[in-house]
């Protein structure tokens, strides 16, 4: 697994690009990672860095499902929230390549993380409590956090949900700083991913799971 932070500030030049796109192939770079750390704005420069097509698996699951994730949490549940959202991101990485956001609890579903390891490569954008903090405070559409106590709230989803996210094949520490110096971490992580080039002996091939 790549992991990279504040103390690498890789420059991700035309050839590195190149190579990415090379072997990339039809599979999608999924950015995970909780509410906050950026998968969306992040995501949308590191598109356009590897001249792909984004797409926010939450803005399809709107248009799918014709409601806002508010609205839909509101009037169906959780429960139903997730069997959407299951299926919407199975049938983007069908499309793929591209780099595709998802939401902050799609990687927690087993069958999901197995779609990605299929059809993608997962980056995990990791960040620290103060940053998610200053960032889901200035939306008021996060369903969860109005659960309770956001900060309390930030700490359990942490503790449950960094264990798992941290299976993904590429880490990089999401923090305060320019996007562009985030997506030239990515870059470079992604070309240094042996899973890039030599793919996964334990995966089959052909479209992600139905």
């Amino acid at each position: 697994m790549i992991r990279h932070g504040a103390t690498r500030n890789s420059q991700a030049g035309d050839d590195m690009v190149a190579f990415v796109r090379r072997h990339l192939g039809s599979r999608s770079l999924v950015m995970v990672g909780l509410m906050g750390c950026g998968k969306s704005s992040i995501g949308r420069r590191l598109a356009a860095r590897l001249e792909l097509p984004f797409v926010d698996a939450d803005d399809e699951i709107e248009i799918s499902a014709g409601k806002t994730i508010p609205e839909i949490f509101a009037d169906h549940g959780e429960d139903y929230f997730r069997g959407g959202e299951r299926k919407v991101i199975r049938r983007l990485l069908d499309g793929g390549p591209r780099v595709l956001a998802t939401g902050g609890g799609a990687y927690m579903n087993a069958e999901t993380r197995d779609n990605i390891r299929r059809a993608g490569i997962a980056i995990w954008l990791k960040a620290e409590l103060p940053v998610l903090m200053r960032r889901v405070l200035r939306r008021d559409n996060r369903p969860l956090i109005k659960t309770g106590n956001p900060e309390d709230v930030m700490r359990n989803l942490m503790a449950t949900r960094y264990p798992v996210y941290a299976e993904a094949d590429v880490t990089i520490e999401s923090r305060d700083v320019q996007h562009d110096v985030i997506v030239n971490e990515i870059v470079a992580a992604v070309a240094a991913c042996r899973v890039l080039v030599e793919g996964r002996p334990d995966a089959a091939s052909g479209p992600a799971t139905p």
